[in-house]
């Protein structure tokens, strides 16, 4: 079995940082890659930031030089600073990774942790 345990979710005024942790583990046999999506309610969930094994790194537009995505290889941790927060980046975050069971290459999600970010 794999988990994907998130963190550091909350409420935060406009303009603020927060900064969310994901720790993967369980059967575990090498991740390809670790990320963020975002739901807020009546929208579909979109990609926030994703990173590669080896570093390579993508962001959705509206949060790109406002949010930086981080890896621990060692810890299979993936983490997520955000800044400058605006209320339209209130929603419920997950967290995401691709990565091999043993059996096959999977994608595993968190359960979410709410970020509201209002005054």
């Amino acid at each position: 079995q794999v988990q994907l345990v998130e963190s550091g979710g909350g409420l935060v005024q406009p303009g603020g940082s927060l900064r969310l942790s994901c720790a993967a583990s369980g059967s575990i046999f090498s991740i390809n890659g670790m990320g963020w999506y975002r739901q807020a309610p009546g929208k579909e969930r979109e990609m926030v930031a994703w990173i590669l094994s080896g570093g390579g790194t993508d962001y959705g537009a509206s949060v790109k030089d406002r949010f930086t995505i981080s890896r621990d290889n060692a810890r299979n941790t993936v983490y997520l600073q955000m800044n400058s927060l605006k209320p339209e980046d209130t929603a419920v975050y997950y967290c995401n990774a691709n990565l091999h069971n043993g059996l096959a290459f999977v994608n595993y999600w968190g359960q979410g942790t709410q970020v509201t970010v209002s005054s």
